[in-house]
């Protein structure tokens, strides 16, 4: 008896060890399931695609602050759950047709099918009118890497044709010169009359049908003294097919852009005219921001801000099946979601954190970050005193994965944090897949950055825990060709959203262990915002 007493106790001792060693190393207060029921309300037609000015705004911030009213959070704007973010909806029409004249014959581009086009001066109507057309390479210029495409160029009154992407400064990855944000903020600096950018699809990261789908209808811009008349009067895209007609009219053959990385490339004046028109309505309205705040126990004065987008991009196109309803139920309730279920893990914690944590629910993503740029422009909270950014966007919905990608590894000590939580769960931590497609600047982080707040922007790598190799890589590629910024980016109740709360909860205690801490995440040697931290906190 005494020695099966013993043999029992050992395998009751090993059983243990073996339940210890399957068991995730860090906290996981956020589940899958909970982060779905967020997003079946957030990603349902009843919010009308979650577009800012619509009733869909309405229902969508209510829920939201009804989450956190709920979970017992503090008001994060001075008693409110709100903060207001004024805003101008400009609707344009454009001319159904693009007219390009000089050539030998005429030539006529066909909206949405070659080209797209914008404006964000808040006129009735802007029109170029045989505005000459000159191919500017890159449009950039970049003192640092001593390049400028615009040297010597007088583009007043002038249309700039410019490539998407940038030189390749930093190898593949791609700077914030290669976004086409920056690219008509230089082309107004510079004084054109016009920018449009070629599409391509391996350079932008993304098919047309995203920007055919993204910049045509309503835009939203945030609202500015002088009426945004300091921008170009159109900003627009146009096929790579469309630019390759146009440039070999003028005789330019081959591949864009070898020619555009030359560095004695010059801008080439194409001997062409450019005419486009676009009809304006214009609405002026306020957006909304949603903050909520849970106070430290320690050191109440100092924040750590997680943030996700609530918006989407609303009722648009209707798809071959005839949805018109683009509900983004991965880009961005599934961030939503996990920023709910975010909110509540922090409730519950035993021993609640000593820094403040903050839950920063944007709007105006989808149209340039407006949310999160107001924000940092106008903080609640003193940015020099906030810690950290953590933001969630388009997390995973293909499951758990062994492997964590931080959008622009290298920037910052946040890393550092992901690195020790992945290391204790064994999961590999990997950089951007597509370096080249820009992504620290293309979601609310960066706004953040910019400023000098280190942030940070995470995802699920692309190798599947239960499934072979390719699996995971092949469901991020379809996603992106298929539903990203398309009506089919809908909820459905076996999206598997394991991912999703791997991700949530390793930003749970990333941002858990710095709220314990008095020491200051910082930029790392090299980082262009270094500088920027360092000026805010006086060094």
């Amino acid at each position: 008896m005494k020695t099966n007493y013993s043999y029992l106790l050992l395998l009751l001792f090993i059983t243990f060890l073996s339940a210890c060693g399957r068991k995730a190393k860090t906290a996981q207060p956020i589940s899958a399931d909970e982060i779905k029921s967020h997003i079946a309300v957030l990603a349902n037609d009843s919010l009308m695609g979650r577009k800012p000015f619509t009733a869909g705004e309405t229902k969508t911030v209510a829920y939201i602050s009804q989450q956190f009213n709920k979970l017992g959070l503090e008001p994060g704007n001075n008693g409110s759950y709100f903060q207001d973010v004024p805003m101008v909806e400009i609707k344009g029409t454009p001319s159904e047709t693009m007219e390009i004249s000089g050539g030998k014959s005429p030539i006529t581009l066909y909206s949405a099918i070659d080209f797209v086009a914008s404006t964000r001066q808040e006129l009735d109507m802007v029109e170029l009118k045989n505005s000459p057309l000159i191919f500017a390479g890159y449009g950039v210029v970049a003192p640092e890497y001593h390049w400028n495409d615009y040297a010597g160029l007088d583009v007043k009154g002038k249309t700039v044709i410019v490539l998407v992407n940038d030189p390749g400064f930093k190898g593949d990855t791609m700077t914030y010169y290669g976004r086409w944000t920056y690219k008509y903020e230089e082309a107004a600096r510079q004084g054109a009359a016009g920018v449009i950018i070629v599409h391509q699809t391996k350079a932008a990261s993304y098919p047309w049908s995203v920007v055919s789908s993204s910049f045509t209808g309503a835009k939203l811009y945030l609202q500015q003294p002088d009426k945004h008349l300091n921008r170009c009067k159109i900003e627009g895209w146009m096929t790579e097919d469309a630019a390759k007609k146009l440039l070999g009219t003028s005789g330019i053959i081959g591949d864009m852009r070898v020619l555009a990385r030359k560095k004695d490339f010059k801008a080439l004046q194409l001997n062409l005219n450019v005419s486009v028109t676009i009809h304006n309505k214009l609405k002026y309205s306020t957006s909304h921001n949603v903050i909520a705040m849970l106070k430290g126990t320690t050191n109440s004065g100092e924040y750590i801000i997680y943030s996700a987008h609530w918006d989407h991009l609303g009722i648009g196109k209707p798809d071959a099946k005839g949805d018109s309803i683009y509900n983004g139920a991965v880009d961005n309730a599934d961030g939503v979601a996990s920023l709910i279920s975010m909110a509540k893990a922090f409730t519950e914690v035993k021993d609640k954190p000593g820094r403040s944590i903050v839950f920063l629910a944007v709007t105006g993503e989808e149209q340039g970050l407006l949310g999160s740029e107001y924000y940092a422009s106008h903080p609640v909270y003193p940015l020099n005193k906030t810690i950290a950014n953590l933001n969630m966007d388009a997390l995973g919905n293909y499951g758990a994965t062994k492997d964590i990608a931080i959008t622009g590894k290298g920037q910052n000590d946040l890393d550092d944090y992901v690195e020790k939580y992945a290391k204790e769960n064994n999961w590999e931590v990997v950089g951007d897949r597509n370096p080249a497609a820009g992504g620290y600047y293309r979601s609310d982080h960066f706004s953040f950055a910019k400023v000098g707040v280190p942030a940070l922007d995470m995802n699920n790598g692309n190798i599947s825990l239960e499934h072979r190799a390719e699996w995971g890589k092949k469901k991020q590629e379809d996603y992106t060709a298929h539903h990203y910024h398309q009506a089919s980016d809908n909820y459905s109740a076996d999206m598997d959203a394991s991912g999703m709360a791997q991700i949530a909860n390793l930003l749970f205690n990333v941002g858990y262990q710095i709220s314990n801490e008095v020491t200051y995440p910082g930029w790392k040697k090299g980082s262009e915002f270094k500088a920027i931290r360092d000026r805010s906190l006086g060094k």
